[in-house]
């Protein structure tokens, strides 16, 4: 709970910061708009001081090139540099990390170990990661582009809060007495499922690990996990502390490589039992198609959404304006659950987005190595510019850009903190995921209304709700199809509560109790009773 009380605190203050540079105007069609000036931040850049050492899969408890020889490089998204180049990871690689995870679970000490022992294990884990805190938090940022601070002092204690809370769960599984008719001993024992495959994305690589990892490992099942191709460096860092805690040797395996090739062999092993993928939802149908076409392994899908932010007559508007520019420009606006349809009712709307506009004047863009930096750069060249095809979208369907729409700077993937008005439903920038720091703001009369418009997409992952009335939140709660519903709050994620999605947000849960059932099987084992003293 600190954790996450930590991680709430942090990021939905609200920041003062002045933007870097003097607004300008920009005459765009018809228009005067505040445009940001370049900043220095994003081109004077801090180099970290943190080695890169692991660049090699991790089988079988040590690491080894490529079976093919070959690399792929992993850049900085500040400048578009080159920082490694990695083992590229294809059919044979997975072949070889599966065969070393079905040995470890058939044949190893780590699915006949006691309960506490594999508890042991993780706490040690979570200990060593704490102390290698400041070298993952650089090399998180190094690689992925997100605030330092934010990869610091908010997604390294969750990620330890997180494998405290798997460990907590490891001797706490079990199964049922069942009463049945008749003279019969039924119990149910809850197994591991065997090899787990999981697929993790790259806007949250840490965070993605311990969701995944997590609750497979307590469960007493061996891995087999897929890295992004952008950013691959912390998950075989942290997969080394795991065996200095003590993890026996093809437990966990990591392999990093393409999705089309090292992901889609993954997808559809033959010998891998349960597949877990966090990503795009196109992606995620064929994941799920792969893995029905082998061997109709399980598969629990965490994907796409966009989720509505609604702000009712009654609201704090300044309060409001805060939690909507953090909902959406949250760690880039590279969220799945990222509040980017922002509602507001139609009293409140003009001074709402007078306001937002002021705040996303002032967010701070730049080195994300600096301090009290908000927002560093997109991940990479693809999706900075499907980020500004999305802003060409608003801009031709007639939404008004009330701010930013460019990039910034000069080099790497920095794009201006951007807000739309006048946006209606049915224009793409209301339909599609943008993941990035683009805010839609639209405009609604009554509760039935925005209940509706809300509903009205394909994805169902979260949702906020910002209102002083319980009624109508006890309401919308109920009325909204998502997984997660934030009442008065947003991004609050804590190791017990479940996340997942409605609709084409995806399969299953992650997080909390629920995330275990996705890593267990349930056996029946029915005994006659002779003579029973009772039944």
């Amino acid at each position: 709970m600190m954790a996450a009380r930590r991680l709430s605190s942090l990021l939905s203050r609200s920041l003062s910061f002045s933007s870097s540079g003097a607004a300008s105007l920009l005459h765009s069609l018809g228009r005067n708009i505040n445009r940001f000036s370049t900043a220095a931040a994003v081109e004077d850049l801090i180099t970290p001081q943190v080695p890169i050492r692991y660049t090699q899969h991790l089988i079988n408890g040590q690491f080894v090139d490529a079976a093919s020889g070959k690399t792929f490089p992993a850049y900085d998204p500040r400048s578009g540099e080159v920082i490694a180049n990695v083992a590229e990871g294809d059919v044979e690689d997975i072949n070889r990390a599966v065969s070393a995870a079905r040995k470890a679970f058939d044949e190893g000490p780590w699915p006949k170990m006691t309960a506490y022992e594999r508890s042991r294990i993780l706490l040690r884990f979570a200990d060593l990661v704490e102390k290698h805190s400041d070298e993952l938090a650089a090399l998180e940022t190094w690689n992925n582009g997100k605030p330092f601070e934010q990869a610091a002092k908010s997604e390294l204690p969750l990620f330890v809060r997180l494998f405290h809370y798997y460990a907590g769960w490891a001797d706490k599984i079990h199964g049922l007495t069942v009463p049945a008719d008749g003279d019969y001993h039924v119990q149910t024992l809850h197994e591991p499922v065997g090899v787990a495959g999981q697929i993790i994305p790259w806007n949250f690589p840490l965070i993605m690990f311990a969701w995944k990892v997590g609750p497979a490992l307590a469960c007493g099942n061996t891995i087999v996990l897929k890295t992004a191709e952008q950013t691959p460096l912390t998950a075989l860092l942290v997969a080394k502390l795991f065996h200095e805690a003590g993890l026996p040797k093809g437990v966990l395996n990591v392999v990093s490589g393409y999705g089309p090739t090292a992901g889609a062999a993954l997808a559809s092993h033959m010998d891998v039992d349960k597949l877990a993928f966090t990503g795009s939802t196109d992606t995620g149908k064929i994941v799920l198609e792969l893995a029905a076409r082998s061997n109709l392994k399980p598969v629990t899908l965490e994907l796409g959404g966009k989720s509505p932010f609604i702000v009712f007559e009654d609201a704090d508007v300044d309060k409001a304006v805060e939690l909507a520019h953090f909902a959406l420009f949250f760690n880039q606006g590279q969220c799945c659950c990222a509040g980017s349809r922002t509602f507001v009712h139609e009293r409140v709307y003009d001074e709402f987005l007078e306001k937002s506009k002021k705040r996303a004047l002032r967010r701070v863009v730049g080195d994300p190595f600096k301090k009290g930096v908000e927002q560093g750069p997109q991940i990479d060249g693809e999706q900075f510019e499907k980020v500004l095809s999305y802003i060409r979208s608003g801009i031709e369907s007639n939404a008004t850009l009330e701010c930013g729409g460019n990039r910034l700077g000069s080099k790497g993937f920095f794009i201006q903190p951007t807000v739309f008005s006048n946006v209606q439903d049915d224009m793409v920038i209301a339909q599609d995921e943008i993941f990035g720091p683009v805010q839609s703001i639209l405009k609604f009369k009554d509760i039935d209304e925005v209940i509706q418009r809300a509903n009205r997409t394909r994805y169902g992952l979260a949702a906020g709700v910002f209102t002083k009335n319980v009624d109508t939140a006890n309401r919308l709660m109920r009325a909204l199809r998502a997984g997660t519903v934030w009442i008065n709050c947003f991004d609050v994620f804590d190791a017990a509560i479940p996340f997942g999605g409605y609709k084409m947000s995806g399969i299953g849960r992650e997080k909390g109790i629920y995330s275990l059932h996705n890593y267990l099987q349930v056996k029946a084992v029915v005994t006659p009773l002779k003579n029973p003293a009772w039944i």
